[in-house]
């Protein structure tokens, strides 16, 4: 309450509402209204003039889509693909043996100078389910949704280090600094849900390499960037300082009503500042989540049978939170296998794949088999796999099983995508026999984010943002639709 003077010059208290009112011809009462209406407190009230609209609305596609969002299980460091979806009995008949010249001297020069001799994989493949693929051990569980998976063995990196490879995979250029394709996604197509963040970016235990930067929006407007959560937090609030105990709801919504009609009266005198219009809509977001975010991280609302079935894990909860943003209308929800680069075994590879298995093939499993049941796989596109992939070889003179590592490889790895209106029980091209080289079908990281992006309605060259005098996307100069992984 505030005292004021009226017009037969007593002395009254004027209360927040009123304020609001007479403030700025009212508009702080109307930002007030059309925050309490958002949070079902009050009918929208009728505002009178014309209201700018969220660059976070939701667009149509250029076409029909056939992936409404897209959930991208990245195993950062790269896993060996030998060991896991890509058989080479040719490796394993010559285990222990040196690599030809003539193949040493295709590598890259990093690699050549520390390769050592070949290293069949020791774990066994059996060809599962009814298309027979074959899928390693280390992976039981998985293995029996194969008849769902689009297995791609022909991917082709550029530099074979980690950094260039994360930004490369997610961002569509290895240094310089360019939108992820979840912000790109969101910029296409705006956000589904009017409560969480259009694109999350989900890692326990710390950030990846190279850290934000693989879910920067860059020169995208701010709200298009990546929202990075922490799964191993503590308690329900996985954002920090989401919520606040020191306010009244009640307060706290009046208190952010007026902070948004002043920021709206600055915005007004600084025409085109896109940083200002980001950071208005962001706090117009986070005051939304404070329920509907701390919602989707209580698993305690999932039934026992569903909790059991992901796992009472990190990884377990990891992609149990994923499919309930997934099914909250989050178009892009990343989940990174953890802090820096586990998958990265260059030593002890053979105990550490086992672990970062078992910890990822339960969850893993769980997820595929939820969404099916959900109906919501057809329309939901999942991606495996990493920055990278493994040498067929030892990267040492050892040959102890239990410190042998892998180098890493980019000229010929695997992922594999499962869902979103692409072929099931498919296996596309594939690398020579010591694993190191395309045989057939190569498949570069353009080529991938544009067949995504074709999948979610756009063509990769028409969806474009003007920046520094020139039209950029997400491909560059680069990319095409690999239409045969279709179905």
């Amino acid at each position: 309450m505030r005292p004021i003077h009226d017009s037969k010059n007593s002395l009254r208290c004027l209360s927040r509402r009123e304020l609001l009112s007479r403030s700025g011809c009212g508009i702080g009462s109307l930002a007030l209204g059309g925050l309490l209406a958002s949070s079902g407190s009050l009918k929208a009230a009728p505002q009178s003039r014309a209201v700018t609209e969220s660059p976070l609305a939701q667009r149509a596609p250029q076409f029909p889509a056939k992936v409404k969002r897209v959930i991208h299980l990245f195993m950062n460091g790269g896993p060996s693909q030998i060991d896991t979806f890509d058989p080479k009995p040719e490796v394993t008949a010559l285990d222990g043996k040196p690599l030809p010249d003539s193949i040493k001297a295709r590598l890259q020069p990093t690699q050549r100078n520390r390769v050592g001799v070949l290293f069949g994989t020791p774990f066994h493949f059996e060809q599962r389910g009814q298309s027979g693929l074959p899928v390693s051990d280390l992976f039981p569980r998985t293995a029996e949704h194969i008849d769902d998976l689009c297995v791609v063995r022909s991917m082709q990196g550029e530099i074979a280090n980690h950094t260039p490879g994360l930004l490369l995979t997610n961002c569509g250029h290895s240094t310089l600094p360019r939108p992820s394709l979840g912000s790109w996604l969101l910029y296409g197509l705006g956000n589904e849900s009017d409560e969480l963040p259009g694109f999350v970016v989900l890692c326990p235990q710390g950030l990846p390499t190279a850290q934000s930067r693989n879910w920067t929006s860059a020169f995208l407007p701010g709200v298009y960037q990546g929202t990075h959560i922490d799964t191993e937090g503590s308690g329900k609030q996985l954002i920090p300082h989401l919520t606040r105990n020191d306010i009244r709801a009640g307060s706290q919504r009046a208190q952010v009503a007026l902070t948004q009609f002043l920021n709206q009266r600055h915005s007004e005198a600084r025409p085109g500042d896109e940083r200002l219009e980001s950071r208005i809509h962001s706090m117009e977001l986070a005051f939304r989540m404070q329920t509907a975010g701390t919602d989707v991280f209580d698993l305690s609302q999932e039934p026992a049978h569903i909790r059991e079935m992901y796992g009472e894990t990190t990884h377990g909860r990891n992609l149990l939170i994923a499919r309930r943003f997934a099914e909250r209308g989050v178009r892009y929800i990343q989940c990174y296998h953890g802090g820096g680069q586990p998958w990265d075994n260059h030593s002890g590879i053979v105990p550490r794949i086992k672990q970062l298995a078992r910890e990822s093939d339960q969850p893993i499993a769980a997820l595929l088999a939820d969404l099916k049941q959900r109906g919501m796989l057809n329309d939901t596109l999942v991606i495996w796999g990493g920055e990278m992939g493994r040498t067929s070889t030892t990267q040492s003179g050892s040959m102890d099983p239990n410190r042998v590592g892998r180098d890493h490889h980019i000229d010929g790895y695997t992922i594999w995508l499962a869902g979103g209106g692409f072929k099931r029980g498919f296996a596309y091209g594939s690398t020579d026999e010591f694993g190191l080289a395309v045989a057939e079908e190569s498949v570069s990281l353009h080529d991938l984010h544009a067949t995504i992006l074709y999948q979610m309605g756009f063509d990769h060259k028409q969806l474009t943002y003007r920046y520094s005098g020139r039209d950029f996307r997400l491909t560059d100069v680069h990319g095409r639709v690999v239409e045969d992984l279709f179905a």
